[in-house]
């Protein structure tokens, strides 16, 4: 029997389909692509005008390095489908019907909860505690706006009466800027997706999880080469 943890080899995750929702952190696929940007320069200015030892240290720096900017920055994402919940983490990828899914969690990370127990990161929706502030502070401002507006007599308080402004009018117009963080709705999205498909037969399943070899692999090769290097002097 596939546990979570350790699925056959015969079970192979479906790949997103084209109609899946595709949510990644737009500042980590940036910061990545600058990242490696960087370390592609330093690496190969290294490798093919430095001496001695420094281009097969350059070399074992890129291979250990290169896997590991990828697998952290411009690897995770989420695909939410209609059955399925598929999350792509820097070194597993986890599959998980909707079914089996008992909910999200939202913290100083998020989380999606198997009904198995078990508990896995979404690297790709991460948690931004300015964004949360900034998102609570506005909802006070909204709140406070339509408070006054209402004690003023005016349906939204753009244009009531307030002792400020123009003529004793405020100008300034209701805040239109999103009512919570980014992350917190993209977590509500799912939550209302799960809520929808979690007891639809189509989305009912086993969890797989598999191991991201392509990219552990050559991390490992690059840090056993660099640690022969530094070894053999």
């Amino acid at each position: 029997m596939t546990t979570p943890d350790h699925p056959s080899p015969a079970s192979q995750p479906p790949a997103p389909a084209a109609n899946d929702r595709v949510y990644r952190s737009p500042l980590a696929l940036a910061g990545g692509t600058l990242l490696l940007l960087v370390v592609l320069w330093l690496g190969f200015d290294a490798l093919f005008k430095g001496h001695g030892r420094t281009p097969w240290l350059a070399l074992a720096g890129m291979i250990l390095i290169v896997p590991l900017v990828l697998a952290f920055t411009l690897r995770p994402a989420v695909f939410a489908g209609e059955d399925r919940l598929r999350v792509r983490n820097p070194f597993r990828v986890i599959t998980l019907p909707w079914g089996e899914v008992a909910g999200l969690r939202s913290g100083y990370s998020n989380e999606v909860l198997a009904k198995s127990g078990a508990k896995y990161q979404l690297w790709a929706v991460p948690v931004s505690l300015r964004a949360r502030k900034k998102a609570v502070r506005r909802q006070q401002r909204a709140a406070a706006d339509a408070a006054r507006g209402t004690a003023r007599g005016g349906p939204d308080g753009t244009l009531a009466p307030s002792g400020l402004g123009f003529g004793g009018f405020s100008v300034r117009g209701p805040d239109t800027g999103p009512a919570r963080a980014e992350t917190d709705q993209i977590m509500a999205d799912l939550g209302e997706m799960l809520e929808r498909r979690g007891q639809a037969e189509s989305a009912q399943g086993e969890i797989t999880v598999r191991w991201a070899y392509e990219v552990a692999a050559p991390a490992v090769a690059g840090a056993v080469l660099l640690a022969i290097l530094l070894a053999v002097g």
